[in-house]
């Protein structure tokens, strides 16, 4: 499959924002679909489809399934994966140009980078304001939600990704939207606690 320029960014675009999300599925999925012939993977990303790593990629992907299910443990999975997504999805999006042309592999890789910041930000947000209430149905329905997001915008960019292009545009005004409003109000939550708290300890 001879890959364009235009649709190789889109594929670098998508691993970088879905890193972002649900990085052990992009890697699993991507390397994956490698493995049994349904893409032609970039020689970059030809590591993704060696046995081990998809043995690893999937044991993990299992994992981050199930913790980001549990409310307030996915908020700890997202604190300790904020120093693994950002750069994984630079990595893996600059791997998409590989060696053939660097100028490329770096815009892709600052773009990768910044993708997977914004959506991990967005993500990290809304489930930290979704865990102030007590029922666990709504922060389930946010996982699934990533969890069905992050295959279909793989599958977008390698089959269509000028319309990946107008997906992704829309999907991250909409996140920096929720992100900048939910970031208020789980600051406001906190500050609200630490009063109490404090008004709490001035009683005692």
């Amino acid at each position: 499959m001879n890959l364009d320029t235009p649709h190789l960014i889109a594929i670098a675009a998508a691993l970088g924002w879905a890193s972002g999300l649900r990085l052990y599925a992009v890697v699993f999925l991507t390397g994956l679909a490698g493995r049994l012939g349904l893409v032609a993977l970039p020689p970059g990303l030809h590591v993704l489809q060696q046995p081990l790593l998809l043995w690893a990629s999937g044991a993990m992907l299992v994992i981050e399934f199930v913790v980001d299910k549990v409310p307030w443990l996915d908020s700890l999975w997202d604190a300790v994966h904020t120093v693994v997504r950002i750069p994984a999805g630079a990595m893996l999006a600059a791997s998409v140009f590989g060696g053939d042309s660097e100028s490329w592999a770096i815009v892709a890789g600052l773009l990768g980078g910044t993708l997977a910041a914004t959506s991990h930000a967005a993500k990290a947000t809304t489930r930290a304001a979704v865990n102030t209430s007590p029922e666990p149905f709504s922060n389930i329905a946010l996982s699934l939600s990533g969890d069905a997001a992050v295959p279909a915008m793989l599958w977008l960019s390698w089959d269509h990704p000028w319309a990946f292009f107008a997906v992704l545009a829309v999907v991250l005004v909409a996140m920096v939207a929720l992100t900048t409003r939910l970031f208020r109000f789980v600051r406001g939550t906190f500050a609200q606690l630490r009063r109490r708290l404090g008004r709490g300890g001035d009683v005692l």
